[in-house]
């Protein structure tokens, strides 16, 4: 089973989140943060990172720069998910090394849809 760590500050989202991504058949383990999300990641083996960006203690785009630091996570998918629309912000993203962009609200066919293709798309490479 596909294991996607959820990282958002809002318990109400991570909930969203996680029975969204139960429902099409992922493993879900929840973290409230980019530190919290690390210390997730160097406890449990996970096949992808779906993070917000704006987030107290470490957001998201400084939890890409560290996952992509690291060689135990360098080729970990990592997806970010956030009401954030500012261009700069996304270009951000893109050159610490995020997959993808997905805008909150999320329509949950269309996350489960780009899982897929990510998931698809890493087990080839």
């Amino acid at each position: 089973m596909t294991v996607v760590l959820a990282v958002d500050d809002s318990a109400s989202m991570r909930q969203m989140l996680a029975y969204t991504l139960r429902t099409g058949g992922y493993e879900v383990v929840e973290a409230v943060d980019g530190a919290d999300a690390l210390g997730k990641l160097a406890a449990q083996a996970v096949d992808i990172v779906l993070t917000d960006q704006n987030m107290p203690v470490m957001d998201g785009l400084s939890l890409t720069r560290a996952v992509r630091a690291d060689e135990r996570w360098r080729r970990l998918p990592v997806l970010m998910l956030t009401t954030e629309t500012d261009e700069a912000v996304k270009q951000a993203a893109r050159v610490a090394g995020a997959t993808g962009w997905l805008t909150k609200p999320f329509e949950p066919q269309r996350l489960l849809q780009v899982l897929a293709q990510v998931t698809t798309q890493t087990a080839r490479s």
